[in-house]
Order: C-alpha cells, then structure tokens, then sequence
C-alpha cells in the first residue's frame, strides 16, 4: 500500500488482500471504522480523504495480522452483541449473531414472567447473561463458566456496562445446584463442535479461541447429555432451558431433554439462515 492513499483506496487494496489470504473481504471496513475511530455511515462519508501516515500505517498492520488468521475481534479487543460492545480475547469465545437470536427468542418467552431468574451456562465473556440482566433489569441473573479466565473477562463486561450478573467458577449447574438456586430460565451456548471437525475449521477459530469453548466430544453432545441429567435438580417447574447447537444437531439435544423431562414440551427454531440451531424446553 503506497504514501498519501486515500480511504477508499486503502478499502480496496485490504479486500483484495485479505481476499487473497482466504480471508472475509469486509473485515476491510471493521479494520477502516476502527482507524478512523468513526461509524460506517462517517467512513463511507469520509471515502475521498487521504490517510494520515500513522493510520496508514495501522491500517495496513492490522490488515497483515488477520490476513495470518488473527480475528478482527481480537485486533480490536471487542465484539458487538445485542447493541452492546463486549471485550474479548483468546480467553473467550467470540460471541455470535446466532446466539444473539438465542437471547431474542428467550426474552420474548419470558416476557409475562415478573422478576424472572435467570442462568446462564458456560457464559465466557457474559454476553448472554449480561445481555439479559441489560435488557430485563428485574431479574436475577446468575453465570457459570469452567475458565477462570474467562469469568475475568465477564467480570470487566458486566462493570463495564453496568450490569448485577452473580458469577460463578464451576462445571455446568454444579455451582448453582450447590447453592440451591432455581431459576425459571437456564441459557447455554455449550461447546458443540465434534473432537473430528478440528480440522476443517478456519486457524481464524482454532488458533485463537479457547477449544475449552469450541468441542464437545467426539458427538459434539458432551456437554448436553451432562446438563440434561443435572437440570431437574435446577430448574422451577414450568420453567424454560434454551440452549444453541451445532447445525444439524437439534434433533440428538431434543431426543436428550425429552428423556430427561418426558411431560416436557421440545421446541426446535432454526435460524434466521433456516439452520437448525436451537432447542427450548419448556417444563
């Protein structure tokens, strides 16, 4: 990239070399909004201005590192999730649009329940359990993850917005079970990617995201069967478990909470990409 380059030529010269790397084109414009330290809509109004030597100079740097697989979130330090910005790092899984539509669908079920308690299972950077004491401040909202790292990470998140989340360190509802707590709500975006597929996934996944957060067994179901077996010792009757899967895997996790709760309803919703991604139960 030469001297005295315009923005739209620096925008045009990193999609085609992040392209050329494998890599997502439009990860050019996540990098150019943060150089430019402006939202879209000023970039794109911002097009015919030419780059100071210092930007240039960090545009390109940052362009290299996720050209050799560094994820932008981690060039940046933060992540959006639900309009909120969240820190993350090698410690914690990046959160994704998917269980955005987790959280979305789990609000709008509990919407005629006042004070709700609320769990959120394996909750790395907090942004699910967050997310929810964010958007029903009524509630009570407790969090478990496995990494103490991780639960730092929560921890930054949650003072940062502001946010009465009760974490826990532990394994799955261990902690909240010893603690006698029920709760009318369990979320969870387990580890879900079978032992097998490490290889087909992107270096951008498995060099820089914690594979404490990534795989759940030689199925992917590990951790499923687990939570199933250890939810009525948690959950308040009629209370709802929402949960994300891999594509393609509803039908094991429905099969799995319909034994552990055989008057249960199991509900499967796909995607706003018509994926099969989440399972509620409703008990």
């Amino acid at each position: 990239m030469e001297q005295n380059v315009k923005v739209y030529e620096a925008l045009r010269w990193a999609s085609s070399y992040l392209t050329e790397h494998g890599r997502d084109a439009n990860a050019s414009e996540i990098i150019m909004k943060h150089v430019l330290q402006a939202e879209r809509s000023a970039m794109l109004a911002r097009l015919q201005e030419t780059l100071t030597e210092e930007q240039a100079a960090e545009f390109k740097r940052l362009s290299k590192l996720h050209a050799d697989g560094v994820p932008v979130q981690h060039l940046l330090g933060k992540e959006e999730f639900y309009g909120r910005p969240f820190v993350v790092n090698r410690d914690v899984l990046i959160p994704r649009p998917e269980t955005e539509e987790l959280v979305y669908h789990a609000l709008e079920k509990i919407k005629s329940l006042q004070e709700p308690v609320i769990a959120d299972i394996g909750t790395g950077s907090g942004a699910i359990a967050i997310t929810m004491k964010a958007e029903r401040p009524d509630a009570d909202v407790y969090a478990v993850d496995l990494s103490e790292k991780a639960l730092e990470t929560a921890l930054k998140n949650a003072a940062a917005l502001e946010t009465n989340v009760a974490f826990f360190h532990g394994d799955l509802l261990e902690p909240l079970i010893k603690q006698k707590i029920k709760v009318d709500l369990l979320l969870s975006n387990p580890p879900y990617i079978p032992a097998g597929e490490q290889s087909t996934l992107s270096t951008v996944v498995v060099d820089y995201e914690p594979h404490m957060a990534l795989f759940g067994g030689e199925d992917g179901l590990d951790l499923y069967r687990k939570m199933a077996e250890q939810l009525p010792l948690l959950l308040k009757s009629g209370g709802i478990v929402g949960v994300e899967t891999g594509a393609g895997q509803t039908k094991d996790v429905a099969a799995l909470f319909q034994a552990a709760f055989p008057d249960g309803k199991v509900e499967r919703i796909n995607d706003i990409n018509g994926k099969d991604r989440m399972v509620f139960l409703h008990v």
